[in-house]
């Protein structure tokens, strides 16, 4: 399966038992409600699903899993967040052989490379495999940007046809067409964001609250290719409280809570993570359950 690099990419979370065991059929619900509301792939190991306390033996089931369940229907793609470049590349060929169907590539973790390094590390992974890669330019959360300028060198790789555009900064959507026209394709990183890059020319969401509601999700999407922006504005203007626990440090934790008020996830977190508790938990499920009661007919 050829991956399209457009439409909706929900960035899952890993879904943990009251035992910090994986989940699967918890997973599987979520996986449906997904599918169900017309996502166009999915992608695991993010920052959404810990990835950086996941085993290699959890991530392959993973993938196995997920690639089981989605039966070809829509693409699996496997986050890589590795420290080392060596890592990294074995991760990029068990990805292939656990059935994924690409990749979504990070920068060297715990170390920040310069201009040589991140190209160098980006290239030689791209060169390991034939599966198609989308970099995560996400310098806000993980300090490293990928500059235009690497992006001019990277153009090379062949696989590596798509950007998670997560800079924060909307013009970056333009910059990035102006320079290269459709070489990449472009997808939204960050939920607040989403409606303005995808009226500017991104092609796609990876998006975080999806994982809670999926269905308001793909509506906007599909409303914004289908140039009906008043239609998605009034849409987006009611999701802007919830796609605002996205940005925050403890995502994760706002957004199981939110899967969990909406019937497909729980609140289990993996240590050193911690479950919400007190009056943090009461302001976030406030803001949840008044989105929820407010939730537009679609």
């Amino acid at each position: 399966m050829a991956i399209q690099w457009q439409g909706v990419f929900p960035a899952l979370t890993t879904k943990f038992t009251a035992n910090d065991e994986l989940d699967f059929p918890l997973f599987e619900k979520n996986l449906r409600a997904q599918m169900e509301a017309g996502v166009h792939g999915i992608i695991l190991g993010g920052t959404l699903g810990e990835a950086s306390v996941l085993t290699v033996t959890e991530k392959e089931q993973l993938v196995k899993f997920a690639v089981e369940k989605t039966a070809g229907k829509i693409p699996v793609v496997l986050n890589i967040a590795e420290g080392s470049t060596r890592e990294a590349v074995k991760q990029a060929a068990l990805a292939k052989e656990w059935g994924a169907k690409g990749l979504m590539l990070l920068p060297p973790m715990r170390y920040k490379p310069d201009y040589r390094e991140a190209v160098e590390y980006f290239t030689t992974i791209a060169h390991s495999t034939d599966l198609p890669i989308m970099i995560y330019n996400n310098p806000v959360d993980y300090k490293t940007e990928v500059t235009l300028e690497m992006f001019s060198e990277l153009a090379a790789c062949k696989n590596i046809e798509a950007v998670k555009e997560s800079t924060r900064d909307t013009t970056n959507i333009t910059r990035m067409i102006n320079r290269f026209g459709d070489r990449y394709k472009l997808l939204c990183g960050v939920d607040t964001l989403a409606f303005e890059e995808l009226c500017l020319g991104a092609v796609g969401w990876v998006a975080g609250l999806v994982c809670a509601f999926p269905k308001e999700t793909v509506a906007i999407y599909n409303l914004v290719q289908q140039k009906k922006y008043d239609e998605a504005l009034k849409i987006y203007r009611w999701f802007m409280p919830l796609l605002e626990l996205d940005i925050h440090s403890k995502l994760v934790q706002y957004i199981k809570l939110a899967e969990t008020q909406a019937g497909i996830g729980s609140e289990f977190v993996r240590a050193p993570r911690l479950s919400l508790i007190g009056d943090e938990r009461a302001a976030i499920l406030k803001i949840i359950d008044e989105g929820m009661s407010k939730r537009p007919s679609l």
